[in-house]
Formats: C-alpha cells, structure tokens, sequence
C-alpha cells in the first residue's frame, strides 16, 4: 500500500525534511505546498503582473497557490498540518478545515503549548504528534502494523 501524504503548514524549520528523511524506507510519497516564502508571496504578480494593493498582490497569490494546495489535499491519504512556534499559521488551519471536509485523515503536529489554541483542530484529527519522528512511527505504523523500536 502506497500512502499519498500532503505537509501543510510551518516553513520556517527543516520538520518536512526530517519527516520525508525518517520515512524514506517507507512506501510513502509526499507532497506539499511552495516552501519558498518568497516565491510563495510573489507568484501572483510575478505571473498575472503587478498590483498596486497589497491586498490584491496576496490575493492574486493565495490563488496561484491555492491550485497547489487543494490538489495536494485532495490527491492525499494523509494531510500533515504543522503549527509551528513563531508565527500564526491561518493557512494552515484552513489546510485543515479543508482536509476535514473532504475527509482525509489528518494528523497536526504542535507543540504543546499549542493545545489549548487548536482544541477544534484537534478534534478534527486522527492523531496529535510533538514531535516529526511521532508522525514517521504512524506511518510505519499504518504500513506495516510494526510499533517503534
């Protein structure tokens, strides 16, 4: 069985890498949003052209990226959403509010300082992970029925 698994979310830290590193001997592809920050920000106006409003300039790219977004949730049997520690992540939790809709089955990785914040988020999910290396043991668990070492 092949997982299709999406990485939503934080990308201020190296979680994606130590996710995708920690799961390579696993039958598992993965896929996730533009993690360019700016490349991120910018694709609109660097596409469709300039925009004076800030507001249209983020708008624009939450449009481009948005095509990115909803078929990797949607092509997904797994959608990973992390919060991280520094910023407000809204898109992230839209990630998963939309993951939640269509059903998918969602695992958040926080920190626990961020329980109370994500109670709602919470609920929504089939399993709340600290740590990167919790969310590679579901996946081998869910693989291969094998608990960490």
């Amino acid at each position: 069985m092949t997982l299709n698994v999406y990485l939503s979310g934080e990308i201020h830290s190296d979680w994606r890498e130590q996710i995708t590193e920690g799961a390579k001997a696993l039958d598992v592809s993965f896929n996730s949003p533009v993690t360019d920050h700016d490349a991120s920000d910018d694709c609109g106006v660097a596409i469709l052209g300039a925009e004076e409003n800030k507001y249209w300039h983020d708008h624009k790219g939450a449009m481009v990226n948005a095509i990115r977004t909803r078929k990797g949730i949607e092509d997904a049997d797994v959608v990973v959403v992390r919060f991280g520690e520094k910023y407000k992540q809204w898109n992230a939790a839209f990630d998963a509010g939309y993951a939640a809709a269509l059903g998918k089955s969602i695992i958040v990785l926080n920190p626990p300082e961020h329980q109370h914040a994500l109670k709602e988020v919470h609920a929504a999910a089939l399993a709340v992970a600290e740590e990167p290396r919790q969310v590679v043991e579901i996946l081998t668990y869910v693989l291969s029925g094998k608990l960490p070492a």
